[in-house]
């Protein structure tokens, strides 16, 4: 079957803002150069992580010829002619409190070969994505490649993770999140935290961190082509091309259920299991099963409140958000740029292309890694070495300790 990675496995087809510095913290004075004026760069850490960044910030960012002339055709070329790194992983089955399942993806070896205190880096896909993602893997490669232990976090149902209860993941839903950063930080205790998300893995990623806030075990995490906004992603879904996304979405959450009806089959109340079974659109899948599983009076309830906009102004760990001005399942017009500018612990970088989960230009364009992963491991290094110098330092000078619990968990 054809993938299209659009957070998701599926066949188609067929003015940067300076802020004071912090009290206490040095800076260094930036000046226009420290990014190229091809590229949007704001936020209120653009003082504390921009330089970190001037490598790749202060060139052009040149999209390939042809393949970038047309988001669409960049989405749809990224998802089906980029490379898939080929990596071993060892999968570990994560039983939760409520019984449900999450399967994490752990690169083979990585326990004997790195020591104890090694940054791990948590990985979450998009809608229906999981481990087999191209994007995924040009990611887990590179950092792996660094000497970061990479573990993929693969929601119920998605990358063949198994569905052990009547209930699915959602944008709403958080407590698989904080169920897998607490059971990874205890694994590894003298280690330090980051994650990244990618779509509606973003969506989740920045509502954890503005609901952990200040108590939030991470050391920073990186957010790419977030739809921010999910009224206003929704809205656009229904539009021209975009229809030809949302049937292909569609079809992939029908294919994870039917593979799991019987679990539902004795579901009464609201719950429409005929309707998420035969979706035409992922607002029909989100009527039928999502909203009511989760509590939601309408669909558009769900969406407005779960939505990770409104968690930008709460985030208290260093975060770096990567859009590009042209996806078309996310938005440019969602992204909360005052909230962003506002927060001295976010940065936002838009590019003027890339599609949805494109980027298909720089070094290794156009079938290797996207353009975004150089700058995320040069953003997340710079923070880890950051927090070697100074113990597990983390946003605004705060130190975390981390929970010891443990979960249980079966090796598949």
């Amino acid at each position: 079957m054809a993938k299209l990675s659009l957070g998701s496995t599926f066949s188609i087809f067929h003015s940067r803002h300076i802020r004071p510095p912090l009290a206490g913290c040095h800076v260094t004075k930036m000046t226009v150069a420290d990014h190229h004026p091809s590229l949007e760069v704001v936020g209120g850490a653009c003082d504390r992580f921009l330089q970190s960044l001037h490598t790749n910030l202060r060139l052009p960012y040149n999209p390939f010829p042809l393949i970038a002339w047309n988001r669409h055709v960049e989405t749809i070329f990224a998802s089906f002619f980029r490379s898939i790194p080929q990596v071993r992983l060892r999968r570990e089955c994560l039983r939760v409190k409520d019984g449900g399942s999450i399967a994490l993806d752990w690169v083979s070896g990585d326990h004997r070969r790195l020591p104890p205190d090694s940054s791990v880096l948590i990985l979450l896909p998009g809608l229906t994505g999981g481990s087999q993602d191209s994007y995924v893997r040009h990611m887990l490669t590179k950092a792996n490649g660094k000497g970061w232990r990479v573990v993929v976090f693969n929601s119920r149902g998605c990358g063949e993770s198994p569905v052990t209860t009547p209930q699915f993941y959602s944008a709403s839903f958080l407590g698989d999140t904080y169920e897998v950063v607490k059971h990874v930080g205890a694994r590894y205790p003298e280690a330090n935290l980051y994650a990244v998300g990618w779509s509606l893995g973003a969506n989740i990623l920045v509502r954890y961190l503005g609901q952990e806030s200040h108590a939030c075990p991470l050391s920073g995490a990186v957010s790419l082509c977030n739809p921010f906004n999910l009224v206003i992603a929704d809205e656009d879904f229904h539009k021209g091309f975009n229809n030809v996304y949302d049937k292909a979405l569609a079809r992939a959450l029908c294919k994870i259920f039917k593979k799991h009806a019987l679990l539902f089959e004795d579901m009464g109340g609201e719950f429409n299991t005929p309707l998420a079974a035969n979706a035409k659109s992922v607002r029909d899948f989100d009527e039928g099963l999502t909203r009511v599983s989760f509590g939601f009076k309408s669909v558009d309830d769900y969406y407005s409140n779960s939505s990770s906009c409104d968690s930008i102004k709460h985030v208290q760990r260093p975060l770096l958000c990567i859009q590009a001005e042209n996806d078309p399942i996310a938005p440019s017009r969602a992204i909360p740029r005052e909230d962003i500018e506002e927060n001295p612990n976010c940065m936002l970088i838009v590019t003027p292309k890339g599609g949805h989960l494109g980027w298909v230009a720089g070094a290794e364009a156009p079938l290797g890694a996207p353009w975004t992963d150089p700058v995320v491991m040069d953003f997340l290094e710079y923070l880890e070495q950051g927090a070697s110098k100074t113990g597990k330092i983390l946003g605004n000078s705060e130190t975390v300790q981390r929970s010891s619990g443990e979960l249980h968990h079966i090796e598949v």
